[in-house]
């Protein structure tokens, strides 16, 4: 993927399409940046009403006034951008869109591991959270633990270590991250938005029942029929209720991608 970087090329590859590399596309499409978004074939958000990945699902989605749309070819890509929309295309290791020769690409993938992504694959790469290191695989690190440092742009080096812990919201972490009880095949119960209260069941995998593990605002919640893995992440239960607001981006995803638009204009400058 590796190209020569022009600065009348406004085109960023993103890699992932959940909640947090969708607030990364809201951020730089505003901007005027064309973003072009990859993922799998069947990704696994639990947000889905804030994740441009959803349209790989079917129909198109819209977050905050932008709609994405699945590609399935590079013409699809550029008829996509010729309407100031967000094509997502299925392409897990950047075989199709490594064509497009686009000056930045971002993995927001979030897996707190290296899936493949390496410096040389575009001018500027950035990359979001653990598993990757500044100046070696990608020109800048943006951390994502949430507190003092989040959003930290890093040129040289590593992020804070991956705790294992799920940001606090009123005073919950762990205790509101709903995970799967066995391996098998989601059957939603209760759907995103829904108001529940703690012991009510909001979803089964297989014949096995998930209940909430306390109450709130389903926030999140896996698409109905995917095979998931036992203790695989499948819902968030928001603890505000009523006052959360499971439409629009994150303050996590939107200070993410203040940070990843940073980078970008900051390692451009390079080019001057």
């Amino acid at each position: 993927m590796t190209t020569l970087f022009s600065k009348n090329n406004k085109q960023v590859v993103i890699r992932g399409s959940g909640d947090i590399a969708t607030g990364i596309a809201v951020r730089l499409h505003n901007c005027g940046y064309q973003v072009i978004m990859t993922d799998i074939t069947l990704p696994t958000m639990i947000r889905c009403s804030v994740s441009f990945g959803q349209c790989l699902y079917g129909d198109s989605t819209t977050v905050e006034g932008i709609t994405a749309i699945k590609a399935t070819t590079l013409e699809d890509v550029a008829d996509i951008l010729a309407k100031q929309q967000i094509p997502v295309i299925i392409d897990a290791d950047l075989s199709i869109t490594k064509a497009l020769n686009a000056n930045y690409l971002v993995d927001a993938i979030l897996a707190k591991c290296n899936l493949g992504t390496q410096k040389t694959m575009a001018p500027i790469t950035i990359a979001l959270g653990p598993g990757f290191e500044a100046g070696k695989d990608c020109h800048a690190l943006i951390e994502t633990s949430r507190g003092h440092y989040l959003g930290r742009v890093i040129y040289k080096g590593c992020t804070l270590p991956n705790s294992g812990i799920p940001g606090n919201i009123a005073g919950y972490t762990y205790e509101r991250v709903v995970r799967s009880p066995c391996a098998g095949q989601v059957q939603r119960l209760s759907k995103i938005g829904d108001i529940v209260k703690q012991g009510d069941i909001i979803a089964k995998v297989d014949s096995m029942p998930v209940y909430a593990p306390l109450s709130g605002m389903v926030r999140g919640l896996i698409n109905d029929g995917l095979s998931v893995e036992n203790d695989f992440k499948i819902a968030d239960i928001d603890p505000r209720g009523e006052k959360a607001d499971y439409t629009t981006v994150s303050d996590k995803a939107r200070a993410i991608g203040g940070s990843v638009l940073e980078a970008m204009l900051h390692l451009a400058l390079q080019y001057d």
